[in-house]
């Protein structure tokens, strides 16, 4: 679960779950200039009078319709349907073969990873790539944000070089420091609290599979981490059934809970018994019971979580219309067996997909195309 712990300035939430919140909305005004030379070339002084004020218009935030992408509650229900429908016509597009739909022509994206992924870098920058941008890696070892350089310069460095800036970090705080400075939109590619592109690309499956997303009963069986947590705030804002199995003591985030079940709009339940809980389920969800971060409390972790393996008799007790989702990578004879991830009810590998084409969305979303 999330550590919440910051390296900069404390940031004033108005979500109690978080106690914690940066704006939302960007805007950096140009800087003018008049030249009486033939050669129209901007001047700037060398020569600070006076240290810019916090209310000066260089350093002034003023809303101009860019949002990041933080948190899935965040947004109202229509939204996230509206970025779930563009996703489905861009995928249809670049399914069809055709690549003339390029709205990221001439755009740069910053992507920082203080944790590394497979699916994260690869969906995040061929999907940029395909509508016409270009995505630059940032590894663990590039930046050493937070520790080399703090994080709220990291954000005012990369706003002047690029048009958006993803990143997969640790703690939350780092998200919020990033969004917090940045003049550009901020999109959370995953932190301990929470991520919200992997639960819109499971979203988008189940929209493709299930046939629906909204009024569904999805079962996450496992640890209550940062993938309940998205899951919660999702059932704060979309109405379906949302179940957590997990042992005791490995619960979701009690405020988060609070959270949604207060939204009035889904059904929150949190079992310690996943047999009763996959009873009727549209959707049966696993992860891995480590967690990055979490590697020395592997062995401990799977005597306690024994009983919360996905296997067939599990998806039995589903029942037949059950589909498995997994946001990999799984750990085969652990968590899930091999007969589960490999069955044909297992959707895992379009769901894997699907997160280049949920992010695409996100990424029109945020930069307004």
């Amino acid at each position: 679960m999330g550590v919440m712990s910051g390296h900069c300035c404390a940031v004033v939430s108005h979500k109690p779950y978080l106690s914690l919140s940066p704006p939302n909305l960007r805007h950096s005004p140009p800087i003018s200039s008049v030249s009486s030379s033939p050669f129209p070339l901007t001047t700037i002084s060398c020569h600070a009078t006076s240290a810019l004020s916090a209310e000066s218009p260089l350093t002034e935030k003023v809303g101009n319709g860019l949002k990041d992408f933080l948190h899935i509650d965040d947004f109202d229900k229509d939204t996230i349907f509206k970025i779930l429908d563009r996703a489905i016509e861009v995928k249809t597009l670049l399914k069809s073969g055709d690549r003339t739909f390029r709205p990221f022509e001439g755009k740069t994206m910053s992507m920082i990873f203080a944790k590394p992924s497979m699916r994260t870098r690869v969906s995040f920058e061929t999907g940029f790539s395909l509508l016409g941008g270009h995505a630059i890696y940032l590894g663990p070892d590039d930046i050493q944000m937070g520790k080399r350089e703090e994080t709220r310069d990291v954000a005012r460095v990369l706003s002047r070089y690029n048009d958006i800036i993803m990143a997969r970090v640790f703690s939350h705080q780092d998200i919020l420091d990033l969004a917090k400075y940045a003049t550009v939109p901020v999109i959370n590619g995953l932190t301990d609290y929470n991520h919200p592109c992997q639960i819109m690309a499971d979203a988008l499956t189940m929209i493709e599979h299930v046939g629906r997303f909204e009024g569904t009963k999805v079962v996450y069986v496992g640890d209550g981490n940062n993938i309940v947590h998205s899951w919660l705030l999702m059932a704060a804002v979309i109405p379906f059934h949302f179940v957590c199995a997990c042992p005791k003591g490995f619960e979701p985030d009690a405020k988060t809970v609070e959270k949604a079940r207060k939204a009035g709009i889904s059904k929150i339940e949190i079992t310690n018994d996943p047999k009763e809980a996959v009873k009727g389920a549209d959707v049966v969800y696993s992860d891995v019971w480590a967690s990055m971060g979490q590697k020395e409390e592997a062995a401990y972790r799977r005597q306690v979580f024994k009983e919360f393996q996905v296997d067939q008799s599990l998806m039995d007790a589903a029942g037949s219309k059950a589909f498995f989702m997994h946001c990999l990578p799984a750990e085969r004879g652990v968590e899930v067996t091999e007969q589960v991830v490999e069955a044909p009810y297992s959707i895992v590998f379009p769901q894997a997909e699907n997160r280049m084409h949920a992010q695409n969305a996100i990424m029109l979303h945020v930069l307004g195309k």
